[in-house]
């Protein structure tokens, strides 16, 4: 990672469902334009991390901090917080019957253009630039004009994340499994997509099991998230290892 300060600082963080506490003192940095991967077990908290930053209800913050680009991240409102440039793609993204992919997203892009003094953009103009990512990431027209992933295959639900994160270009963007469900030139256009975000500045957190998709991205660095904290951290090499003994290891704490 660079020498600039984090675009995104997360600190001790402890978030619970209900009585449960899920993380247990989560800490990571991310610089713009650096990317690190987050690996662990089913259950560990990889996508509790990423909604309790993203302000999901369910997942309460109940202790810790974070921060995006120096403000008090956990302040935020859900909407203040995409607007400040967090972006977060789900696992499994939902449909929404009833309102066109292509209004969602202009209304999702202009309100960030606003936030960032931005003129709004038309439906003409919008339209152009979707059509031009949308092809580079081979999502067809067609999936515009369409409800909201409604209908949509797993591979076409992933495009369409990534028809957003093309668009809104936001300062961090943390992806919980992207490649889920994607075909080989699913996967090619993921990685071509976040080579071209991190040399503008987007800064990355990648949840992925995939060995080969996280070999192409170049991570910074690889995080084993275990026991609601990070348990280890390295470079290409700890992906490697986890690949060939799982996750069966002793909880070695060390901070990020």
């Amino acid at each position: 990672m660079n020498d600039t300060q984090p675009i995104l600082d997360v600190d001790a963080l402890h978030v619970a469902i209900g009585e449960r506490e899920i993380l247990r003192g989560a800490t990571l940095a991310l610089r713009p334009g650096s990317l690190a991967v987050l690996m662990g077990a089913n259950g560990s908290g990889k996508s509790t991390l990423g909604l309790a930053l993203a302000g999901h209800p369910r997942y309460r913050v109940v202790g810790g901090a974070a921060r995006l680009g120096g403000a008090d991240l956990l302040a935020m409102s859900v909407e203040a917080r995409a607007r400040a440039g967090l972006f977060l793609s789900f696992q499994a993204p939902p449909d929404i019957p009833g309102v066109k992919n292509n209004l969602f997203i202009r209304t999702a892009l202009n309100a960030v253009r606003e936030s960032r003094g931005e003129a709004p953009l038309d439906a003409y103009d919008f339209l152009g630039q979707a059509r031009a990512a949308g092809k580079s990431i081979g999502l067809p027209d067609s999936m515009l004009g369409r409800p909201v992933n409604d209908g949509f295959s797993g591979g076409e639900r992933k495009r369409n994340e990534l028809l957003q994160l093309a668009l809104l270009k936001p300062k961090v963007a943390v992806l919980d499994e992207i490649d889920s469900g994607m075909d080989v030139d699913g996967v090619r256009a993921v990685v071509e997509l976040i080579t071209r975000l991190r040399a503008e500045g987007t800064a990355f957190l990648i949840v992925s099991h995939y060995l080969q998709m996280i070999e192409s991205l170049s991570p910074d660095v690889v995080l084993r998230l275990a026991d609601g904290r990070i348990a280890e951290q390295g470079g290409i090499a700890l992906a490697h290892e986890i690949a060939r003994t799982g996750y069966a290891r002793a909880a070695q704490v060390v901070g990020v």
